[in-house]
């Protein structure tokens, strides 16, 4: 099975030629699954012949390691529009595996619009305590009836944001520091109507939007993405002191790469200003061992530069996260979905996490762009950079973008046309297996921010 998808007819229809056996004929009066055409289609035995609009040109820049100033920001798991990307992108997966197994099909949902409120906390050395709880809204649209089933859907998303919640900030008490609020509408009539594909062709676009993507990763990005990930993974677990609230901002200036961490410390693991002190000295001693692993350049890292010694006044937290006392949080406002914030690259400023993974192209363009221009690095020698912009048209093909805009920038001595058939075919291939993605999301494989 590659792929989840629906299939829309009101009456019966063939599937297309070269399936193999006997064509089977479906009928339903909505959504159906047809995984054995989407099977066939993303393979590429369709019985059409499709010609994309894929442009590709020469990029006349300097290159990004060579210019003077590089931006990197990365809002890491616990940071409150963190939070909402993860709440927003769990109640979608969840909605689609309900609507699988409920309907036997995805239906029409966006859950992209969540909405942190930040409550208030008395942190102190040894324990705090919230005084009053953080405020999350689920907002969006939702299917919430098909074919005579009542589909639970505020149950269904409250549950999941509240298990993610639990499963992301381990220092959160969900009975006392948190109150998770639904309010999902049903969607606006001509939206569903896109939703549903035409006979035999993929799912019909939602919008007329685009996606961006880039590739390689500069050293600072990879540094920025690489620090995120050890104290996620090695860090914390040894340390629980240090909280999931943590943005990265990554300079290079020149050829030094400076490090500021905004981390959130958990008061129940510190007795006091100087052992907090000494796990900011440990921590900064990491970033520095794991940032110089990708680079030969200086690195410069600085941890929580607002505290106030004297003043006794540092980033202390009860629950690892500064949405307990200040600090809101929005769907769409932090990491793109290759995991970070490149102001030196094209961006597209769509939410990406809790838009349906069929048809909205916020989602699968940005998606399918960062993976086509890091397939074309991999496999196509002679790309120093590559930018590519996949542009949708609403109601049509998703496959079929009204332009695939490719920008090269080539290694010395190589001409963009030498790279442009190679480059192409990738492109083309991609988008011909484009609803391979859906199930990757579903199941988590594909990270959205």
């Amino acid at each position: 099975m590659n792929l989840f998808s629906a299939v829309h007819s009101n009456e019966h229809f063939d599937l297309p030629k070269g399936t193999g056996g006997e064509v089977p004929r479906l009928k339903r009066n909505d959504y159906v699954t047809s995984r054995r055409f989407i099977n066939d289609y993303a393979s590429g035995d369709r019985g059409i012949s499709l010609k994309r609009n894929i442009k590709i040109e020469a990029l006349h820049q300097i290159p990004l390691e060579r210019q003077e100033i590089e931006l990197v920001e990365r809002k890491c798991i616990g940071h409150p529009d963190s939070l909402a990307d993860g709440i927003a992108e769990s109640i979608s997966r969840a909605l689609s595996k309900a609507y699988l197994e409920e309907c036997g099909a995805i239906l029409h949902h966006n859950t992209d619009q969540g909405e942190i409120v930040a409550g208030e906390s008395q942190p102190k050395y040894g324990g705090g305590k919230v005084i009053r709880p953080i405020y999350m809204l689920i907002d969006g649209r939702a299917t919430k009836q098909f074919d005579g089933i009542n589909i639970p859907t505020d149950a269904i998303a409250v549950e999941a944001a509240r298990a993610y919640l639990r499963d992301t900030l381990t220092n959160l008490n969900m009975e006392r520091d948190i109150i998770v609020d639904c309010r999902l509408g049903t969607g606006s009539t001509d939206l569903r109507d896109v939703f549903k594909p035409c006979q035999n062709t993929p799912p019909r676009a939602n919008d007329t939007s685009f996606g961006v993507g880039h590739a390689p990763f500069s050293e600072t990005e990879t540094i920025v993405k690489a620090v995120s990930d050890y104290i996620d993974h090695t860090f914390r677990p040894k340390h629980p002191v240090v909280g999931q609230d943590i943005k990265i901002m990554g300079l290079r200036d020149g050829d030094t790469i400076t490090l500021t961490l905004g981390c959130a410390m958990v008061d129940r693991y510190c007795s006091g200003l100087p052992e907090y002190l000494e796990y900011k000295e440990l921590l900064r001693e990491h970033v520095l061992k794991v940032a110089r692993q990708h680079t030969r350049r200086k690195i410069v890292a600085a941890i929580n530069t607002a505290d106030d010694i004297d003043m006794g006044s540092v980033f202390l937290t009860v629950t690892g996260t500064s949405a307990e006392m200040g600090d809101d949080g929005s769907v769409g406002r932090g990491n793109r979905c290759n995991g970070l914030i490149t102001p030196n690259r094209p961006m597209s400023m769509e939410a990406t996490s809790g838009k349906n993974p069929i048809n909205h192209i916020g989602k699968i363009y940005n998606v399918i762009s960062t993976q086509l221009a890091q397939e074309c690095v991999a496999k196509v020698e002679g790309i120093e950079e590559i930018y590519i912009r996949l542009l949708s048209q609403i109601g049509k093909p998703i496959d079929q973008p009204l332009v695939a805009s490719v920008q090269v920038l080539p290694a010395k001595d190589v001409e963009v046309s030498a790279l442009s058939p190679d480059i192409e075919a990738i492109i083309d291939n991609g988008l011909a297996g484009i609803t391979c993605i859906t199930e990757k999301i579903i199941r988590g494989e594909i990270k959205t921010f």
